[in-house]
């Protein structure tokens, strides 16, 4: 059988009591290392904590090379962990159905993810965001416009834009990038358009000290968020308890 098993937000004890059952009475555990990554917790914390060797999968491993975790799977229970929610990254989602096709029996353990965190950090309501979006790192100056685009049609609806931040090996792109990388995309936009007045930045969400700030562009850029992992978000118009909200827990000023 093979169980999807979302490990949280930030360190090896965020896993439900449940996942952490799965985890100790697997035949195989394997950890996806690519969509979300717990900054709290390496792969080597996470072996020694749940006292099980841990295989860490790359894209190509879980997207074009999955038959090993799949064959596992038909006569062992095999765990595949995720960092946040199992079920948040399509590419979860396809090895689920494949490994369907193969008479394989999945189950999904849920656990915390960002999408919903960002609420409770924020204070804006969950029903009032739009199509989330990402924003990756320039490759040869090449910068895509969908960021933009999904900011403006949020925009015109009325609603906050989750913008979540590239992740690579070794690099995670901060809040101060992603503002620079914005301001090139609205600044030679065709026709022109004015950036959004109100960005709210969060780092570390789910561990003891998460960073929260809510400001206009000068503010936004000159603010140390710290560490590792980042997030943004570009709101709409604020709901009165919104905003006291983000005056009382982000730093908003009147």
């Amino acid at each position: 059988m093979l169980f999807f098993v979302g490990l949280g937000l930030y360190g090896a004890d965020d896993v439900s009591v449940r996942g952490m059952s799965l985890i100790r009475d697997a035949n195989y555990i394997y950890l996806e290392g690519y969509t979300s990554l717990l900054m709290g917790a390496s792969p080597d914390m996470l072996s020694k904590r749940y006292q099980k060797p841990i295989h860490v999968l790359g894209r190509e491993d879980v997207e074009i090379h999955p038959d090993t975790l799949i064959k596992q799977a038909k006569t062992h229970n095999v765990v595949f962990l995720t960092g946040g929610d199992p079920m948040v990254s399509t590419t979860h989602a396809d090895l689920r159905i494949r490994a369907a096709q193969e008479g394989v029996q999945t189950e999904i353990i849920h656990g915390a993810s960002i999408s919903s965190a960002v609420c409770g950090l924020s204070g804006l309501q969950n029903y009032r965001f739009g199509k989330s979006c990402s924003i990756p790192f320039p490759y040869r100056n090449w910068m895509p416009r969908t960021p933009v685009d999904t900011i403006e049609q949020n925009r015109t609806h009325d609603l906050h834009t989750l913008v979540y931040l590239d992740i690579q090996p070794k690099r995670y792109m901060q809040i101060h990038e992603a503002i620079d990388i914005l301001i090139t995309l609205y600044e030679t936009a065709d026709p022109p358009l004015c950036m959004p007045e109100l960005y709210i930045g969060i780092a570390r969400a789910g561990s003891d000290e998460p960073e929260v700030y809510a400001g206009n562009l000068a503010q936004i850029l000159s603010h140390d968020f710290g560490s590792p992992l980042h997030i943004l978000i570009v709101p709409a118009s604020l709901h009165h308890i919104e905003q006291e909200y983000l005056m009382t827990f982000a730093h908003l000023l009147p």
